[in-house]
């Protein structure tokens, strides 16, 4: 499995999709820059998660709230007193490490500023750095970036990075429902970027400190929150499913009620078979009760209720929470869609071939135009068959190299459709479309192109 996640970092450096960022000054530990290809993969996952949460709903709306807002908003969520993880130092090498991630060690999540008197230690684990098993005492760190807003860097000028999007659509929340005029049930949906100091990030993309995350705040009527909470994780964990991954790799982990967030009722994780942790987190879906808006109606002094009108009272409604990251997606979207097989050669032989077999709506590339040479012959047709294809989809033009190398470059990136334009195009008029997954070649004429692919795509 170590082989698996070697040839898919590989793989993302080779082709742009994600590499180490700053990489000419030797790299900064768990920061990442993504290519041409992850640009565009991401925006595709990001598109698909927006389409069937907002778009193709009329029970939620969409909102872009500020990466840095009030330090108040932070200590009504518990996240200045409680968004800690448990620290250890190696007494021998002196590198840190998150006393939970070492293997044996366990810590609760409850959120309670003891939490590092409960983490059994006893197991004895040892250093990944230098096998040592002897380790300071856990003590909590909070994970927050901390920074100034102004001039003046004093404690009244203290501002945070948003560890998570979810605060904004807490403290948004009576803004958006007069302006949307929604009625329960109904949602807030949030991409962005958020922040968090991890004490031993790692795995490549899949832990990190700086993510960007697709969260949605499902307001619901007390009472029905357990019902919508079923019905959110079914949901969520059919996305990932509907977009291609393999029942198989995919599993419901429910939280057990020492690692139960401050803040929850109960949580349930959508894990993937990832290969360097055999499970991982994917996305998880809380119930997050009433906690939220009472605190920040407490802490602000403003009413956060809602006024319903077929009951006639007000009340703070429960809160269902599916919160996904779009690296985590991605890397396990590339995972899982990794084939290696024997492929027949045009000589009659045969050689390995590499592709990712995404679903065509989170491709990076839908199309490739491929002239068979690079030849000035060819040029204008293929220029024209590109041109009539880019309005479309987001396309590649490539003439460089044997069309067989050409062919094996687009399906290592997952592109869906290879469309070659040869000399019998000057004749004919049509063009050779190449499929993926299965490598058949149907010829098409070049005014049917658009109409055969987009039935497809």
């Amino acid at each position: 499995m170590a082989d698996l996640m070697e040839a898919i970092t590989s793989l993302a450096k080779r082709r742009g999709i994600a590499f180490q960022s700053s990489e000419i000054y030797g790299g900064l530990r768990s920061s990442w820059d993504y290519g041409p290809l992850g640009v565009e993969l991401r925006r595709n996952i990001r598109n698909a998660w927006w389409k069937r949460n907002v778009q193709l709903r009329d029970d939620v709306v969409g909102l872009e709230a500020s990466v840095i807002m009030s330090p108040k908003v932070w200590e009504a969520s518990g996240h200045l007193e409680v968004f800690t993880d448990p620290l250890v130092e190696c007494l021998k090498c002196h590198q840190r490490f998150r006393a939970d991630h070492l293997p044996g060690a366990h810590a609760p999540q409850s959120g309670h500023e003891d939490d590092e008197t409960t983490i059994d230690m006893h197991a004895r684990p040892t250093c990944p750095n230098c096998g040592n098993d002897a380790f300071t005492d856990p003590r909590n760190f909070n994970m927050m970036f901390r920074t100034h807003m102004g001039p003046v860097e004093d404690e009244t000028n203290e501002v945070y990075l948003r560890p998570e999007t979810a605060q904004g659509m807490f403290v948004d929340f009576t803004t958006i429902q007069t302006a949307s005029r929604k009625k329960l049930p109904f949602g807030i949906a949030q991409i962005g970027k958020s922040f968090r100091n991890e004490i031993t990030p790692g795995n490549f993309i899949f832990r990190t400190r700086e993510f960007e995350q697709m969260e949605l705040e499902f307001f619901v009527e007390p009472g029905t929150d357990e019902e919508w909470h079923e019905y959110w994780i079914q949901d969520r964990l059919g996305w990932y499913t509907d977009l291609g991954i393999r029942g198989e790799n995919l599993r419901l982990r429910e939280h057990d009620a020492d690692e139960l967030s401050h803040y929850a009722k109960r949580t349930v994780d959508i894990e993937y078979r990832f290969p360097f942790t055999d499970w991982g987190e994917l996305e998880g879906i809380a119930n997050r009760t009433d906690f939220d808006l009472k605190q920040h109606e407490k802490f602000s002094g403003q009413d956060l209720t809602y006024f319903d009108q077929d009951k006639d009272e007000r009340y703070h409604p429960y809160v269902i929470e599916p919160a996904a990251g779009v690296d985590r997606a991605l890397l396990a979207f590339m995972i899982d869609a990794f084939r290696e097989e024997e492929a027949p050669t045009a000589k009659g032989g045969t050689e390995k071939r590499t592709y990712l077999a995404l679903h065509r709506d989170l491709a990076p590339t839908k199309v490739a135009v491929l002239p068979l040479s690079r030849n000035d012959q060819l040029a204008p047709d293929a220029r024209l068959v590109f041109d009539l294809v880019k309005a479309s989809w987001m396309c590649d033009y490539d003439d460089a190299g044997s069309i067989g190398r050409r062919y094996r470059r687009q399906d290592e990136v997952g592109t869906p459709f290879c469309v070659t334009v040869d000399f019998n195009t000057l004749e004919d008029r049509q063009v050779t479309v190449r499929e993926r997954d299965s490598m058949g070649q149907n010829r098409i004429p070049i005014e049917n192109l658009r109409a055969y692919l987009a039935e497809r795509l």
